[in-house]
């Protein structure tokens, strides 16, 4: 096997170009937290010209206008405090995403493709990217496992909301008796670390292995073991890519993945809370959910942890998933229990 490049990076050998990057990062953060903000002065000022306006005479499509805009003013209003409450030092950074099956078989892989694309969903309608490093597909529907990168501003800020397992309830459609089934599936998020974070990987403590990428047959299999998974030895953590044709890209996205779990767990250890962590996503099945989604016989989305809830479902499933996540910060930073029902534990 050919020796796998690896890097180990100490603050002493830190270079000068990435410090020039990082800065550059932070204040291009920076100018854009400006912007937002002059964009809602003028907004404002704006505003309050057409309001004088409509006071004086104005007509029904003047004041349907200045109606219009103080929604669109109290919502970027609102989307700007919910940032000023990201002050974590990792929640500006992109978010890597892992949705695994759990009890339920069929169902559940279902279900995680449902999650997947909620979550995808959730992205492109607040201006982030996805980067899909491995989908594996289940036996019948849906897939075994889903892991992907969302990129954008606070994107782990964001999205930290949604680590832990995920309760369907619904009228299954592989069930020919039309039976109601409850699947579950695990959601973990964890922030994409930069190349300047000092994490040390040892070569002796990867076990490589190459595959083929899976897919739907026909012209599309890949003929050559193109996928990568690597397997951290004294860890256990596993990653693997199999999106890209290249080998080389995908030995590198692994590495990424690879670097991003293994300081999410050192900094889970130096504050020792590794084990609350896992606790508290605990057994993807019963009794461990976060939220809960049910489609029948009534239609209620309800997170267990901030008590927030919507009966509009399939906006939820859509991608509307602000609300929850807003809520869930409050919560987070108000230090509440979890307001969970008696029903759910």
């Amino acid at each position: 096997m050919k020796a796998l490049e690896t890097e180990t990076l100490k603050p002493e050998l830190w270079s000068d170009q990435t410090a020039a990057q990082k800065t550059l990062r932070e204040t291009n953060s920076l100018k854009n937290t400006l912007q937002r903000y002059e964009r809602l002065e003028r907004s404002f000022d704006d505003l309050f010209a057409l309001d004088q306006l409509c006071r004086e005479g104005g007509g029904p499509s003047e004041w349907q206008e200045l109606a219009d805009g103080a929604a669109a003013l109290a919502s970027a209003v609102e989307d700007m405090t919910f940032r000023a409450k990201l002050s974590g030092p990792l929640d500006a950074k992109n978010a890597i995403v892992s949705l695994h099956a759990g009890a339920g078989g069929t169902e559940s892989c279902d279900w995680t493709e449902m999650l997947f694309r909620m979550y995808t969903r959730w992205a492109e309608k607040n201006g982030y990217s996805i980067e899909v490093t491995n989908l594996m597909p289940g036996e019948g529907a849906g897939f075994k496992r889903a892991e992907f990168i969302v990129a954008g501003e606070f994107a782990y800020g964001n999205l930290q909301s949604e680590t832990g397992v995920h309760r369907l309830v619904r009228i299954s459609p592989f069930d020919s008796n039309a039976r109601r089934h409850t699947s579950f599936a695990a959601c973990d998020v964890i922030p994409e670390i930069d190349d300047d974070i000092p994490i040390e990987i040892k070569e002796v403590d990867l076990k490589v292995d190459t595959f083929r990428s899976g897919g739907a047959g026909g012209q599309h299999v890949n003929k050559t073991e193109s996928a990568v998974r690597f397997t951290h030895v004294p860890t256990g953590i596993i990653v693997s890519s199999q999106v890209e044709r290249s080998q080389h890209k995908n030995r590198a996205m692994c590495m990424k993945l690879l670097k991003a779990k293994l300081y999410d767990l050192q900094l889970e250890k130096q504050r020792a809370v590794t084990e609350k962590h896992y606790d508290e996503k605990g057994d993807i099945a019963w009794g461990h959910q976060i939220r809960s989604y049910v489609f029948m016989p009534y239609q209620l989305v309800k997170d267990t942890r901030s008590g927030h809830e919507s009966s509009q479902i399939q906006a939820i499933m859509d991608g509307e998933l602000n609300p929850f996540i807003h809520a869930y910060l409050e919560w987070k930073l108000s230090g509440a229990p979890p307001r969970r029902s008696p029903l759910e534990n």
